[in-house]
């Protein structure tokens, strides 16, 4: 019993070191877990705002292309500084490491649609197929495109309509890009009777087509036979203008046609 305070007083000056002990231990351990978060905060920002604008000076690297890099560099950098930091605090970090990339991969099979529009998504926008603006067509849509996202792209179709169009299926197929090429061609074709001036009515067609400014003159317009029958005569016409006059043209240009043929007193068949 008389031994009972001494025991108290050693236990409790042995608990006070021990504790004494894992404040300044802990401390430390805290104070550069502070550090280093800190210092990869700032790191993490800066390299990420190097490579954005370093890819952003890159010609064909789209805006959205350099922002997803942007934060894929910027949250990857935290994630090791969030892994270094446990390991000042004694925690075993493989297997932390390994945790996270199980979880990486299951995400990634859960999110294997997702991660194929990603894909598709980044090559659309490195290898620039179609742009803003554009008209494009496909098996499955067709529209302009209004914008061209990670995920899906936005397209607007010609009687006004949204559409939105995930990047894988526009990636796996054929893509017609109808405004890419500054001049298109266009063909028309008229049909004439037997019995009327076969080259009268090629040389109205060829007048009527090159008398219009909007027709390029190189290659040069051509009227030519396409097809014949017992009663009748196909002439194909063929023209080249500028893409984003083709549509507007080629409207005028059946109308002046029809007037053309009809002052000559030609009947279409």
């Amino acid at each position: 019993m008389e031994n009972q305070p001494v025991n108290l007083i050693l236990a409790a000056r042995a608990a006070f070191s021990q504790a004494a002990a894992l404040v300044v231990q802990y401390s430390f351990s805290i104070l550069g877990a502070i550090i280093l978060l800190i210092a990869g905060w700032i790191l993490s920002g800066v390299v990420s705002r190097w490579a954005y604008k370093g890819l952003s000076k890159i010609h064909g690297i789209d805006e959205t292309l350099a922002r997803f890099f942007e934060s894929v560099l910027h949250y990857s950098i935290l994630i090791f500084v969030f892994v270094a930091v446990l390991a000042q605090f004694g925690i075993q970090t493989a297997s932390i490491v390994a945790a996270l990339g199980a979880a990486g991969l299951a995400i990634g099979l859960a999110l294997q649609g997702t991660l194929q529009n990603i894909a598709a998504g980044i090559m659309l926008l490195v290898l620039r197929p179609l742009r803003v603006g554009e008209h494009i067509q496909t098996i499955n849509v067709e529209g302009t495109i209004v914008e061209i996202g990670l995920f899906a792209t936005e397209m607007k179709t010609a009687d006004g309509l949204y559409l939105m169009a995930p990047n894988s299926t526009l990636w796996n197929t054929a893509i017609t890009n109808h405004s890419r090429q500054a001049s298109r061609r266009q063909q028309l074709s008229v049909a004439v009777g037997n019995d009327v001036d076969i080259d009268m009515v090629t040389q109205t067609l060829l007048e009527i087509v090159k008398s219009d400014e909007r027709v390029r003159k190189d290659p040069p317009p051509r009227v030519y036979s396409d097809d014949l029958t017992a009663e009748k005569t196909v002439l194909m016409i063929e023209y080249w203008a500028k893409t984003r006059e083709w549509a507007e043209t080629r409207h005028d240009m059946i109308d002046r046609l029809r007037r053309g043929i009809a002052a000559k007193g030609v009947i279409l068949k």
